[in-house]
């Protein structure tokens, strides 16, 4: 019996418009009925996720920031912070990168120091609060859950080189212009494992939805583990089951049969 459902957000649940059925809400009211518990877990900023599901926002969990944030009732339950030194090394990383521009994820806001229009078009997409700061280095009033770098020809193959032999931090291609850095013992995969144990739910009574490779450790927490028609080959090898394209309603497709 499915107890818990967890889904990534852009490329999964949302469609290439970044919208999702009106058909969720009474489905979700089903699965309510059935003490099925919905979790969103996405690499946007907490806010951004809590307004898209405003209506529902006391009633399902958030992870954010691919893993480093949990919140549940407006409430923290699970936070990974990155260091100041660590911090300072990825901006400096990134600021040698000709064509990225980096995004500095706090609990309460996010930061950036470029004016670039068609960044700060991108940002706008998955940051609901947003600063535009002189130096990224000098936000100190906020804890920093996370370090991205959003290039616009590409990140797997022109950022990933530049840091894939790192070991200090989580690094994870997250989309086809989004790299992120986060705390070592930080991804969707421990704090889903966080919240399985905090809910005595177990694996096999698991189902979750995802597309690109920040997702990957998580599809490895539940039994009915689905990629996308559309995901990454490497989603696609290590999942059990393959769900319809985000574009085709693939998670709602999916959820109807448990309802």
């Amino acid at each position: 019996m499915i107890k818990l459902v967890v889904t990534d957000m852009d490329g999964t649940f949302l469609n290439d418009k970044k919208e999702f059925s009106e058909e969720f809400w009474e489905i979700h009211s089903k699965m309510e009925e059935k003490n099925i518990k919905f979790v969103v877990a996405s690499g946007r900023q907490y806010q951004n996720l809590r307004k898209n599901f405003e209506k529902i926002m006391d009633k399902i969990v958030f992870i954010a920031e691919n893993g480093s944030y949990v919140v549940e009732k407006e409430k923290e339950i699970y936070s990974r912070i990155l260091s100041e030194d660590i911090i300072k090394k990825y901006v400096e990383i990134g600021r040698k990168i000709p064509t990225t521009n980096i995004v500095l994820c706090g609990k309460k806001s996010a930061y950036i120091e470029s004016n670039n229009k068609e960044f700060i078009n991108e940002v706008e997409k998955y940051y609901e609060e947003k600063k535009i700061v002189t130096d990224l280095l000098e936000v100190k009033d906020d804890e920093i859950i996370k370090v991205t770098y959003c290039d616009l020809s590409g990140t797997e193959k022109n950022v990933y080189p530049y840091i894939k032999n790192e070991k200090d931090t989580q690094i994870v291609v997250s989309g086809e212009i989004w790299l992120d850095i986060s705390h070592l013992e930080s991804n969707k995969g421990i704090a889903l494992e966080a919240l399985q144990k905090k809910l005595n739910i177990k694996y096999e009574e698991t189902m979750i939805f995802g597309d690109y490779l920040n997702d990957y450790e998580m599809l490895k927490k539940g039994k009915y583990s689905f990629a996308m028609e559309n995901a990454h080959e490497e989603v696609k090898r290590i999942s059990n089951f393959i769900a319809k394209s985000n574009n085709e309603n693939g998670v709602i497709e999916e959820l109807k049969k448990i309802i």
